[in-house]
């Protein structure tokens, strides 16, 4: 790839920029943040955490339609905590990593018991959660919750560190000296907006909840019990409305930029609201693409393949014979590997005969 130079006059870059990097990202997010259904206040912050969930490792497109989905049939906390293992596992469909559905549904448990229902607000009972770590925990609190908190994904860790120090961000764990940066560069907000902000999620989480304090989660399953699974039409189709708070802004309008704009190997530099005052492109744009060494790890083949093969035939027949296992796949010591390490994730249930099925 030809070396891009920026020949036009100088412009302030790296962290003395930040104040109009700001101003041109926030007008930039006006007009070009993705109307997705978790977005400007019409989602729950349980919702807004169930979308950060399924979008780990998983492309937001295609997250969308599982859920819009998933908040239909369990758009609260209690829903899901209630829901069977085996509805969970299916409803999760395609988005991969299934292990994820049944560390949602732990923590949907969790909040139930311990929180009556309602997500709790700070960060370190958030990251205590099973299947919550830094990024999700700081990205309920910031987008639900509008708390000012620096919020480091991989997307904002590349922007960051190509606009305001002139490198390419190598992927891998965020280090500190990138972590500094984010919370050197987040705005101030005003405690007032912020505590607005939390009453206002508050208030959601609230038409959408039944109240849990005081009532037990019912031991069995029932049809009765089912049927209080549909949202109301408030819960997914409220007005929207986009956040003031100078922080929440940064963080979502940061993270828009490099899904959409400031991309891993083929940024759109001659698209970019901030290019003028991005050392990176001011640099020539040094190292573009460099990664860890770490190889892409392949799928064909993969134990990954194989376990999403068996999980696939099983959400469409109940029960799963031998005979019909072992026509999944031709390598039946994988297979049978496969088979284990999901049985030992708590994904299926392994039976006398041989056979397999969801758990119940």
């Amino acid at each position: 790839m030809p070396e891009i130079r920026n020949d036009t006059p100088a412009e302030p870059v790296g962290e003395c920029a930040v104040p109009r990097v700001r101003a041109l990202l926030s007008a930039w997010w006006e007009a070009n943040a993705r109307d997705l259904p978790w977005r400007f206040g019409r989602a729950t912050p349980w919702g807004v955490l169930v979308s950060e969930v399924m979008s780990q490792q998983t492309q937001m497109s295609r997250v969308v339609p599982y859920w819009t989905d998933w908040m239909r049939v369990w758009p609260d906390v209690t829903a899901l905590a209630g829901a069977s293992t085996a509805e969970v596992i299916t409803a999760w469909g395609r988005l991969g990593y299934p292990r994820r559905a049944l560390r949602l549904q732990e923590c949907a448990r969790v909040v139930f018991e311990q929180y009556h229902g309602r997500l709790p607000q700070t960060y370190d009972e958030l990251t205590a959660l099973p299947g919550i770590g830094d990024y999700t925990a700081s990205a309920v609190l910031s987008f639900a919750f509008g708390v000012r908190i620096a919020v480091v994904d991989t997307n904002i860790r590349r922007v960051l560190s190509r606009v305001f120090l002139g490198v390419e961000s190598r992927g891998g764990a965020a280090s500190p000296a990138e972590r500094a940066l984010a919370g050197r560069v987040l705005p101030q907000d005003d405690e007032t907006d912020v505590r607005d902000a939390i009453e206002a999620a508050n208030a959601r989480e609230t038409v959408n909840a039944p109240e849990a304090a005081g009532r037990k989660m019912p031991q069995e399953q029932s049809d009765a019990y089912a049927q209080k699974l549909i949202a109301p039409e408030s819960a997914i189709r409220e007005v929207p409305q986009r956040s003031t708070r100078p922080s929440v802004i940064w963080n979502q309008s940061v993270m828009e930029l490099g899904a959409l704009v400031c991309t891993a190997k083929n940024p759109l530099c001659d698209q970019c609201p901030i290019g003028e005052h991005c050392a990176f492109l001011a640099a020539g744009r040094p190292g573009l693409g460099e990664r860890r060494t770490r190889p892409r790890q392949r799928f064909q083949g993969t134990d990954r393949q194989v376990r999403g093969i068996i999980l696939d035939a099983l959400r469409a027949e109940p029960i799963l014979a031998r005979e019909r296992l072992e026509s999944l796949w031709p390598d039946h010591v994988q297979l049978d590997k496969c088979i284990a390490s999901l049985d030992d994730d708590g994904l299926v249930d392994m039976l006398p005969d041989g056979s397999l099925r969801l758990p119940q």
